[in-house]
């Protein structure tokens, strides 16, 4: 055999292996990263999320300047560019609909709005991670409702669909200067956010505003006086000052990927455990209480936190149920 040509031979099928390995597959966070890479501002960032979504709408990745190495995921999964969402979005939702914010320092910046597949609106969660202003990193949750069926009552949990959704004002306002707290400090809140949550016992690990509200897929889950269910109209605090969710029995993998400081915002990542092995549990008021969950599930979470006065005043949230103890797609190159 010529030496010569088994050695073209054998470069060629790497290449060809290569070329059919998912970019997203493969490509650890160093790959994606770049020392010299050029700062990319506010209005830098949202432009590349605008484009990368206006790609997405007309099925064509080539017009996003994506990175030689790029990873990509929807709903916890890895996929190459062009997989999912890209081939079965046919709209998005009002320009109201629509939440962006930044992080310039990090080089990243998310979205929280809604899309529609096939005609099936859903709420969509984004974040996007730009390096030498290129997509370097993008994950994606994508929540779908289907229509109910003619004469079905809508759950008391999610009484709006995706194209109801109204997001809390204050997300959209920046903070004076002078009211803000650190980088370092939001990131803290936000993670005392979820130990406050994760086996709840009515102990708060975060401040909170007296008027905190969240918004679950849409849904004000807290701080709503015209909730439909009696724990909706409780505000954030008042609502785990009650232990209202024992139940939650980890919040694990937690991430904190976007920081807006100007408006004193942080997007992080969760996952959620119900082991489900906790049938009653006590109140701290003394009343016992039957859990809801009765098989081990998970979810998958994109939270955005807003501080104000350097306590939690609005929480919105995107997110998914995925198989019990899924791990983090992104766990380990991050």
């Amino acid at each position: 055999m010529n030496r010569k040509w088994w050695i073209v031979t054998v470069l060629g099928l790497a290449a060809a292996l290569a070329l059919e390995t998912p970019p997203a597959l493969a490509c650890p966070r160093h790959m994606r990263d770049n020392a010299l890479a050029p700062s990319c501002d506010r209005a830098c960032l949202e432009d590349s999320a605008h484009q990368y979504l206006t790609a997405l709408l007309r099925h064509d990745p080539s017009l996003v300047p994506f990175a030689p190495c790029v990873k990509f995921t929807e709903n916890n999964v890895a996929l190459s560019i062009g997989d999912g969402l890209w081939g079965t979005i046919s709209a998005e939702g009002r320009p109201d609909t629509q939440l962006m914010f930044a992080d310039p320092l990090a080089g990243e910046v998310g979205f929280f709005g809604v899309v529609s597949e096939h005609g099936v609106p859903g709420f969509y969660a984004m974040r996007l991670r730009i390096v030498q202003r290129r997509v370097a990193e993008v994950e994606t949750l994508v929540n779908p409702v289907p229509p109910r069926p003619p004469g079905t009552a809508p759950s008391p949990f999610a009484t709006k669909g995706p194209d109801e959704l109204r997001h809390f004002p204050a997300m959209l306002q920046v903070e004076p200067a002078n009211e803000r707290v650190s980088r370092e400090r939001l990131i803290d809140i936000a993670n005392g956010y979820f130990s406050t949550l994760q086996q709840n016992d009515g102990t708060l690990f975060a401040p909170f505003d007296p008027a905190c509200s969240r918004m679950e897929n849409g849904n004000v889950s807290a701080g709503d006086p015209n909730g439909s269910y009696p724990a909706a109209r409780l505000s954030c605090g008042e609502q785990f000052k009650r232990g209202n969710y024992r139940f939650d029995s980890r919040v694990r993998d937690r991430a904190f990927l976007v920081v807006d400081e100007t408006r004193q915002l942080v997007l992080a990542r969760a996952f959620l455990d119900h082991d489900a092995a906790l049938t009653h549990y006590e109140l701290p008021d003394g009343r016992r209480i039957t859990s809801p969950f009765k098989t081990p599930s998970t979810l998958c979470m994109l939270e955005l936190f807003k501080i104000r006065d350097g306590k939690i005043f609005r929480v919105e949230v995107v997110y998914i149920a995925v198989p019990y103890h899924m791990p983090s797609a992104w766990q380990s190159t991050e």
